[in-house]
Protein backbone atom coordinates (compact mmCIF):
# COMPACT_ATOMS: atom_id res chain seq x y z
CA UNK A 1 0.00 0.00 0.00
CA UNK A 2 1.33 3.77 -1.11
CA UNK A 3 -0.27 5.74 1.82
CA UNK A 4 -0.21 2.71 4.70
CA UNK A 5 2.35 0.51 6.50
CA UNK A 6 0.91 -2.35 8.23
CA UNK A 7 2.56 -4.81 10.76
CA UNK A 8 1.14 -7.88 12.66
CA UNK A 9 2.09 -7.77 16.21
CA UNK A 10 0.85 -10.87 18.91
CA UNK A 11 -2.56 -10.80 16.52
CA UNK A 12 -2.72 -7.51 16.70
CA UNK A 13 -2.46 -5.26 13.58
CA UNK A 14 -1.16 -1.88 13.44
CA UNK A 15 -1.55 0.49 11.06
CA UNK A 16 0.58 3.42 10.72
CA UNK A 17 -0.39 6.39 7.61
CA UNK A 18 2.44 7.27 5.43
CA UNK A 19 1.44 9.63 3.27
CA UNK A 20 4.26 12.46 3.02
CA UNK A 21 5.70 14.05 5.91
CA UNK A 22 1.92 15.36 7.22
CA UNK A 23 -0.08 12.05 6.54
CA UNK A 24 -2.32 14.37 4.78
CA UNK A 25 -5.51 12.23 3.67
CA UNK A 26 -6.66 12.13 -0.09
CA UNK A 27 -8.58 9.60 -2.20
CA UNK A 28 -5.89 6.69 -2.09
CA UNK A 29 -6.01 6.75 1.38
CA UNK A 30 -9.60 6.64 2.11
CA UNK A 31 -9.44 3.76 -0.53
CA UNK A 32 -6.50 1.93 1.13
CA UNK A 33 -8.27 2.75 4.48
CA UNK A 34 -11.46 1.21 3.90
CA UNK A 35 -9.69 -2.02 2.12
CA UNK A 36 -7.17 -2.95 4.98
CA UNK A 37 -10.14 -2.11 7.52
CA UNK A 38 -12.83 -4.45 5.67
CA UNK A 39 -10.07 -7.29 5.55
CA UNK A 40 -9.17 -7.55 9.39
CA UNK A 41 -13.05 -7.20 9.99
CA UNK A 42 -13.10 -10.61 8.52
CA UNK A 43 -10.05 -12.07 9.45
CA UNK A 44 -10.43 -13.80 12.71
CA UNK A 45 -6.51 -14.63 13.40
CA UNK A 46 -6.10 -10.14 14.11
CA UNK A 47 -7.98 -9.43 17.32
CA UNK A 48 -7.91 -5.64 17.18
CA UNK A 49 -6.28 -2.31 15.42
CA UNK A 50 -3.88 0.13 16.57
CA UNK A 51 -3.97 3.15 14.37
CA UNK A 52 -1.14 5.46 14.22
CA UNK A 53 1.23 7.89 12.14
CA UNK A 54 4.48 9.62 12.76
CA UNK A 55 6.40 11.36 14.68
CA UNK A 56 5.18 14.77 14.92
CA UNK A 57 1.69 14.23 12.94
CA UNK A 58 -0.95 11.45 13.14
CA UNK A 59 -2.72 13.60 10.37
CA UNK A 60 -2.71 16.69 9.26
CA UNK A 61 -6.49 15.65 7.86
CA UNK A 62 -7.45 16.52 4.24
CA UNK A 63 -4.93 17.14 1.76
CA UNK A 64 -6.10 20.33 0.58
CA UNK A 65 -3.37 20.66 -2.07
CA UNK A 66 -4.46 17.82 -4.02
CA UNK A 67 -8.31 18.48 -3.19
CA UNK A 68 -7.82 21.85 -4.16
CA UNK A 69 -8.00 20.76 -7.91
CA UNK A 70 -10.24 17.87 -8.20
CA UNK A 71 -13.34 18.25 -10.67
CA UNK A 72 -16.91 18.14 -9.72
CA UNK A 73 -17.12 13.89 -9.91
CA UNK A 74 -13.52 13.48 -8.04
CA UNK A 75 -14.39 15.78 -5.22
CA UNK A 76 -18.53 14.23 -5.18
CA UNK A 77 -16.58 10.57 -4.67
CA UNK A 78 -13.98 11.99 -2.16
CA UNK A 79 -17.00 13.16 0.05
CA UNK A 80 -18.65 10.03 -0.55
CA UNK A 81 -15.80 7.75 0.27
CA UNK A 82 -14.66 10.08 3.74
CA UNK A 83 -17.96 9.64 5.02
CA UNK A 84 -18.53 6.10 3.91
CA UNK A 85 -14.88 5.05 5.99
CA UNK A 86 -16.40 7.36 8.80
CA UNK A 87 -19.30 4.75 9.16
CA UNK A 88 -16.73 1.90 8.28
CA UNK A 89 -14.67 2.47 11.64
CA UNK A 90 -17.55 3.50 13.58
CA UNK A 91 -19.16 -0.19 13.31
CA UNK A 92 -15.78 -1.77 13.16
CA UNK A 93 -16.67 -4.70 15.79
CA UNK A 94 -13.34 -5.35 16.92
CA UNK A 95 -11.01 -3.23 19.62
CA UNK A 96 -9.16 -0.06 17.74
CA UNK A 97 -6.87 2.25 19.69
CA UNK A 98 -5.35 5.61 18.44
CA UNK A 99 -2.01 6.18 18.87
CA UNK A 100 -1.81 9.69 18.40
CA UNK A 101 1.89 10.79 17.91
CA UNK A 102 1.56 14.26 16.92
CA UNK A 103 -0.64 16.80 15.32
CA UNK A 104 -4.45 16.23 14.55
CA UNK A 105 -6.46 18.74 13.27
CA UNK A 106 -9.61 18.03 11.20
CA UNK A 107 -10.10 14.45 9.26
CA UNK A 108 -7.04 13.19 11.39
CA UNK A 109 -9.07 14.22 14.42
CA UNK A 110 -12.30 12.23 12.87
CA UNK A 111 -10.14 9.10 12.41
CA UNK A 112 -9.03 9.61 15.89
CA UNK A 113 -12.14 9.73 17.33
CA UNK A 114 -13.78 6.33 15.32
CA UNK A 115 -11.49 4.69 18.01
CA UNK A 116 -12.35 3.40 21.14
CA UNK A 117 -9.69 4.88 23.23
CA UNK A 118 -7.38 7.68 21.94
CA UNK A 119 -3.94 7.92 23.72
CA UNK A 120 -1.93 11.27 22.62
CA UNK A 121 1.95 12.19 22.22
CA UNK A 122 2.94 15.00 24.75
CA UNK A 123 4.20 18.09 23.25
CA UNK A 124 3.10 21.53 21.26
CA UNK A 125 0.72 19.12 18.96
CA UNK A 126 -2.95 19.61 18.44
CA UNK A 127 -6.08 18.24 17.74
CA UNK A 128 -9.95 18.97 16.64
CA UNK A 129 -12.32 19.90 14.30
CA UNK A 130 -11.93 22.90 12.35
CA UNK A 131 -13.93 22.44 9.09
CA UNK A 132 -15.99 25.54 9.50
CA UNK A 133 -12.80 28.39 9.29
CA UNK A 134 -12.00 26.44 6.23
CA UNK A 135 -15.09 27.02 4.72
CA UNK A 136 -16.00 23.11 5.28
CA UNK A 137 -19.84 22.32 6.28
CA UNK A 138 -20.23 19.64 9.10
CA UNK A 139 -21.98 16.93 8.59
CA UNK A 140 -24.40 15.54 11.11
CA UNK A 141 -22.70 12.55 11.34
CA UNK A 142 -19.57 13.95 12.04
CA UNK A 143 -21.21 16.11 14.59
CA UNK A 144 -22.86 13.24 16.49
CA UNK A 145 -18.97 11.11 16.30
CA UNK A 146 -17.81 14.45 17.77
CA UNK A 147 -20.58 14.86 20.39
CA UNK A 148 -20.48 10.68 21.43
CA UNK A 149 -17.24 11.84 23.28
CA UNK A 150 -17.62 15.19 24.37
CA UNK A 151 -20.99 15.82 24.26
CA UNK A 152 -23.31 17.58 22.71
CA UNK A 153 -22.86 21.43 24.45
CA UNK A 154 -18.84 20.94 23.65
CA UNK A 155 -19.46 19.52 20.25
CA UNK A 156 -21.24 22.39 19.34
CA UNK A 157 -19.45 25.29 21.02
CA UNK A 158 -16.17 24.03 19.32
CA UNK A 159 -17.38 22.77 15.81
CA UNK A 160 -19.06 26.60 15.42
CA UNK A 161 -15.19 28.06 16.43
CA UNK A 162 -13.16 25.53 14.92
CA UNK A 163 -11.45 25.25 17.92
CA UNK A 164 -8.25 23.05 17.86
CA UNK A 165 -6.72 22.38 21.71
CA UNK A 166 -3.66 20.96 22.87
CA UNK A 167 -3.71 17.63 24.53
CA UNK A 168 -4.22 18.53 28.42
CA UNK A 169 -7.26 20.33 27.56
CA UNK A 170 -8.18 17.44 25.12
CA UNK A 171 -7.94 15.14 27.86
CA UNK A 172 -9.60 17.36 30.05
CA UNK A 173 -12.66 17.32 27.87
CA UNK A 174 -12.79 13.70 27.06
CA UNK A 175 -11.83 14.33 23.32
CA UNK A 176 -8.44 11.56 24.16
CA UNK A 177 -8.24 9.58 27.07
CA UNK A 178 -4.55 9.56 28.04
CA UNK A 179 -0.97 11.16 26.83
CA UNK A 180 2.16 9.75 27.26
CA UNK A 181 5.75 10.89 25.66
CA UNK A 182 6.32 9.89 22.06
CA UNK A 183 9.15 7.21 23.45
CA UNK A 184 5.98 5.74 25.20
CA UNK A 185 3.46 6.20 22.56
CA UNK A 186 2.82 2.72 21.67
CA UNK A 187 3.44 1.05 24.60
CA UNK A 188 0.29 2.77 25.90
CA UNK A 189 -1.66 1.96 23.67
CA UNK A 190 -0.73 -1.50 23.21
CA UNK A 191 -1.50 -2.11 26.58
CA UNK A 192 -4.45 -0.69 26.10
CA UNK A 193 -5.17 -3.23 23.46
CA UNK A 194 -4.25 -6.36 25.56
CA UNK A 195 -6.52 -5.17 28.00
CA UNK A 196 -9.80 -5.04 25.64
CA UNK A 197 -8.53 -8.32 24.19
CA UNK A 198 -7.98 -10.41 27.06
CA UNK A 199 -11.69 -10.76 27.11
CA UNK A 200 -14.65 -13.30 25.10
CA UNK A 201 -14.05 -11.44 21.53
CA UNK A 202 -17.89 -12.48 21.07
CA UNK A 203 -18.85 -10.26 24.53
CA UNK A 204 -16.93 -7.34 23.75
CA UNK A 205 -17.97 -6.83 20.44
CA UNK A 206 -21.42 -7.20 20.66
CA UNK A 207 -21.07 -4.71 24.30
CA UNK A 208 -19.50 -2.28 21.87
CA UNK A 209 -22.52 -2.36 18.72
CA UNK A 210 -25.08 -2.31 21.66
CA UNK A 211 -23.32 1.17 23.24
CA UNK A 212 -22.72 2.74 19.61
CA UNK A 213 -26.36 1.18 18.02
CA UNK A 214 -27.56 5.12 17.84
CA UNK A 215 -23.88 6.74 16.94
CA UNK A 216 -24.36 3.39 13.96
CA UNK A 217 -27.41 4.54 13.19
CA UNK A 218 -26.43 8.19 12.99
CA UNK A 219 -23.13 7.98 10.68
CA UNK A 220 -25.19 5.23 8.59
CA UNK A 221 -28.04 7.55 7.47
CA UNK A 222 -28.50 8.92 4.14
CA UNK A 223 -26.70 11.74 3.79
CA UNK A 224 -27.44 13.14 0.15
CA UNK A 225 -29.31 16.26 1.24
CA UNK A 226 -25.80 17.09 3.54
CA UNK A 227 -23.13 16.36 0.96
CA UNK A 228 -25.04 18.09 -1.78
CA UNK A 229 -25.02 21.19 0.35
CA UNK A 230 -21.04 20.72 1.48
CA UNK A 231 -20.45 20.52 -2.53
CA UNK A 232 -22.53 23.62 -3.36
CA UNK A 233 -20.30 25.10 -0.43
CA UNK A 234 -16.80 23.70 -1.69
CA UNK A 235 -17.30 25.76 -5.07
CA UNK A 236 -18.13 28.83 -3.48
CA UNK A 237 -15.95 32.07 -4.47
CA UNK A 238 -15.42 32.09 -0.61
CA UNK A 239 -14.21 28.59 0.34
CA UNK A 240 -12.29 28.25 -3.21
CA UNK A 241 -10.49 31.30 -1.42
CA UNK A 242 -10.03 30.45 1.98
CA UNK A 243 -8.71 26.93 0.28
CA UNK A 244 -6.57 29.31 -2.21
CA UNK A 245 -4.94 31.39 1.22
CA UNK A 246 -4.12 27.99 3.20
CA UNK A 247 -2.26 26.12 0.06
CA UNK A 248 -0.15 29.15 -0.46
CA UNK A 249 0.35 29.43 2.89
CA UNK A 250 1.37 25.90 3.02
CA UNK A 251 3.62 25.83 -0.06
CA UNK A 252 5.47 28.80 1.23
CA UNK A 253 6.03 26.17 4.08
CA UNK A 254 7.74 24.19 2.14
Amino acid sequence: MNTLQITTQDRVAIIALNNGSSNTINAEMLSELKKIIKSIESDDNIKGVILTGKKGFFSAGLDLIELYDYDENQIKQFWIDFLDLVAILTKFKKPMVAAISGHSPAGGCVLSICCDYRVMAEGKYIIGLNEVPVGIIVPDSIFELYAFWIGKANAYRNLLEGKLMGFEEARNIGLIDESAPIESLMTIAQKKMNTYIQFDATTWQESKMNMRRDLIAKVSQDQTATLEKMLNQWWSPSTRSILKTIIGNLQAKK
